[in-house]
């Protein structure tokens, strides 16, 4: 379990793909924390690392997870969002983000209010069903508050310390970005169609 709050930017070094799925081979200073078979979110899709060394980590992205998320894109050179798993004991400072991504969504336009800059994204009516106004939802990892609704997308407002420490900083329009819904709304969905 995580909580979207990211703890490093890492760098994808390389990545190699072949009709199994993707390699990929991040470099982070978060790797010494690291053992092989751990958990570890990128871009807010969790994953587990394979090998790791000093300087970094391997993981692997099977078909199903290069589908569903944007992982598919990543080339080397592509800064990552990292975070490693919830400790029992530890601050809940984001809200319950499991780091299985539902879909993705498309950057549509941005613009900058007041210190805030205003992220609109488009995603699917599948996806947005789960979406509510002032709900949490994580994008490429980052917890963050739904600050608009709209028919077939959604808005984000992200505060200077965000843009900084993240790669929500660096997006531009018609980017693809990693979208977790929250999970108690599928659980509710799922509980009362079973009752009906």
């Amino acid at each position: 379990m995580f909580t979207g709050l990211v703890s490093e930017l890492g760098t994808v070094e390389s990545i190699e793909r072949d009709e199994r799925g993707a390699m990929l081979h991040v470099a982070a200073g978060l790797a010494g924390e690291l053992g092989e078979g751990d958990s570890v979110a990128v871009n807010g899709v969790c994953l587990t690392a394979t090998r790791v060394s000093p300087r970094g980590f391997d993981t692997q992205a099977m078909n199903e997870t290069l589908r569903r998320s944007s992982l598919d894109s990543l080339e080397s050179g592509s800064r990552v969002n990292l975070e490693l798993p919830l400790r029992a004991g530890d601050r809940l400072g984001g809200h319950v983000v499991q780091g299985h991504v539902d879909g993705t969504a498309t950057v549509r336009a941005l613009h900058e209010e007041g210190f805030s800059r205003v992220l609109e994204l488009g995603c699917a009516p599948g996806l947005l069903r789960y979406v509510v106004l002032k709900g949490s939802i994580a994008v490429d990892g980052v917890s963050l508050t739904v600050s608009a609704l709209g028919e077939d997308g959604f808005s984000v407002s992200l505060i200077p310390e965000t843009l900084t420490r993240t790669t929500l900083g660096t997006v531009a329009e018609g980017d693809c970005v990693n979208v977790e819904v929250d999970v108690l709304a599928k659980h509710l969905e799922r509980l009362t169609a079973v009752r009906a």
